[in-house]
């Protein structure tokens, strides 16, 4: 062999070995790269695209639920996030973490042990406590912020203020948007929020002051007609 084809095939050999190593590392970066598995109901897009059950969802995808719509991104050990009807989610993650911008709509968090997780809105920041397992809910579909923690410990972080949300209860920073079905509701229930018993004592006494007002109204009528009483003597 001269010295032109072994230098031809040296070349040809490094080439190869090249094309095999770039080829291993960018299928090896994409096994390693994190990502979720997708479960639908009715109408539900990814970046755009119309999606189905058993699509594989990478970090900074958005997830666009059409109404009577839902979806399901299972993380493997970080846990699951749902998105509800009518909802648009950007949902970040990585080994340790999850996170997402809420635009519209309504989400589930339910995340591990040791996971941080953490929901952004253009109300605030809720954080959850990521030495315990969390499941919490944000909502935005009133216009404000909503945040419910069904189990764990939630940070709802609005400008300066922090509010620690407990299991079992709910907080929420800016204003529900006036004329939305929430306010109509919340126009609407003001009875709502009293107690069974508070309501009970407020509807007697209602009815207590309309049932006097009818009776001195009838005394009045029957004993005095404006004038001076006339009285009549048993005896002529």
């Amino acid at each position: 062999m001269n010295s032109r084809n072994w230098s031809r095939s040296v070349v040809t050999t490094c080439l190869a070995v090249a094309i095999v190593c770039t080829y291993s590392m960018v299928g090896l970066a994409a096994q390693q790269k994190p990502s979720g598995e997708l479960s639908v109901v009715g109408e539900v897009s990814v970046n755009g695209a119309s999606a189905i059950s058993g699509a594989t969802v990478f970090s900074d995808s958005t997830i666009t639920t059409a109404q009577n719509s839902s979806a399901v991104v299972s993380l493997g050990k970080l846990g699951r996030v749902e998105v509800m009807p009518n909802s648009s989610l950007k949902l970040s993650f990585t080994d340790n973490g999850v996170s997402g911008t809420l635009d519209s709509g309504k989400v589930r968090f339910s995340t591990s042990s040791g996971v941080t997780s953490s929901v952004m809105t253009k109300d605030g920041n809720a954080v959850a406590d990521n030495a315990v397992p969390n499941v919490y809910v944000v909502d935005v579909e009133c216009g404000n912020t909503v945040v419910a923690t069904q189990s764990g410990r939630v940070e709802l972080r609005a400008g300066n203020s922090v509010k620690q949300i407990a299991a079992g209860s709910q907080d929420t920073a800016g204003t529900a948007q006036p004329g939305t079905r929430c306010t109509r509701l919340t126009r609407s229930t003001h009875f709502g929020s009293l107690s069974g018993g508070a309501l009970a004592l407020l509807l007697l006494g209602i009815g207590g002051a309309i049932a006097a007002a009818i009776i001195a109204a009838r005394d009045s009528n029957e004993f005095n007609f404006g004038g001076n009483p006339i009285v009549i003597s048993p005896s002529r």
